[in-house]
Order: structure tokens, then C-alpha cells, then sequence
């Protein structure tokens, strides 16, 4: 999860990933993947996978800790969130087999659109914790780390 300080005001950055894909078409979420066996750690991992997706590179980032491990529920994987800081104003470059477009939200606008939805997925439907800004819908395995950065945020 990379974040960066803009006006005073802490922002997040997010993919939409592609919608041909074959696991969580379409769907908002970070940069990430799974790790390489030549990866010394699940920290080298979100880099390298920030840098092949976003065009992020490794040593552009301050990374500032590590978010409860979250699982996902279709694809049954555990997601290790790391946090780093970066510079506004990052240029980004997409890898087009993964990533449709980069969306970089205000922590304050991501907080104002909490709300518990009622979702269908697959013809299943369920209530879920979810964050929509403008027309971007964040839910899942995503809304939940985002949840958990905003907690630990709001306690200090």
C-alpha cells in the first residue's frame, strides 16, 4: 500500500485490474502478487510486484510497516499488506497484462465513503464492509486493509 502526503492530506494508491483477467477481474485493489521463490521476503515481494505493475521502483519507497495478514475468500490466499510512504506526484507506468488504470484516493474521501453494502457476487449475495469514491467501489479483501490502516490511524 503505497501512501504519500499531498496538501496535508495522506492519499493511497490503488489498481483497477484489468477485467479479462482471470481472479478478481475488474476489481479495485493494491499492487501485489504472489512471491517468487528467488524473493528473500514478502517485503521484496510487494516491491518487486509494485514495481512490475505501477512502475514503482523499489528504492522510491519508505516502507513503514506491515498490516494484519488478510485472507480472501473466492481465491482463498492470504494477503500480507506492507505500508510505504512515497512522493506525490509519481509518474506510473501500467503493466497492461495486469493493471487497467491507477487510482490515487485521499484517506479523508476513502473514510467518508464507509458503508456496509449489500453485494451480489456470482449469485451470491452478502454484506460487506465497502468504500465508494466517486464511482470507485472498494470492497473485499481491499476494503478490509483499508479498514485496518484507518483503525490503526484513528487510535495513533
Amino acid at each position: 500500500m503505497a501512501l504519500y502526503v499531498e496538501d496535508g492530506a495522506l492519499h493511497a494508491v490503488f489498481t483497477r485490474r484489468r477485467g479479462d483477467l482471470r481472479r478478481h477481474a475488474g476489481e479495485i485493489s493494491f499492487p501485489g502478487g504472489r512471491q517468487d521463490p528467488e524473493d528473500p521476503s514478502l517485503e521484496a515481494t510487494a516491491l518487486r510486484e509494485a514495481m512490475e505493475e505501477i512502475g514503482l521502483p523499489p528504492e522510491d519507497v519508505a516502507l513503514l510497516g506491515a498490516l494484519t495478514p488478510t485472507p480472501t475468500v473466492a481465491t482463498n490466499y492470504a494477503i500480507h499488506p506492507f505500508v510505504g510512504l512515497i512522493e506525490p506526484g509519481t509518474e506510473w507506468t501500467l503493466s497492461p497484462r495486469e493493471v487497467d488504470e491507477v487510482l490515487e484516493v485521499s484517506l479523508a474521501d476513502l473514510r467518508a465513503g464507509y458503508d456496509r453494502r449489500r453485494l451480489v457476487r456470482r449469485g451470491v449475495p452478502f454484506r460487506t464492509e465497502t468504500y465508494l469514491v466517486g464511482d470507485q467501489l472498494i470492497w473485499g479483501a481491499t476494503a478490509r486493509i483499508v479498514g485496518d490502516l484507518l483503525d490503526r490511524l484513528a487510535r495513533g
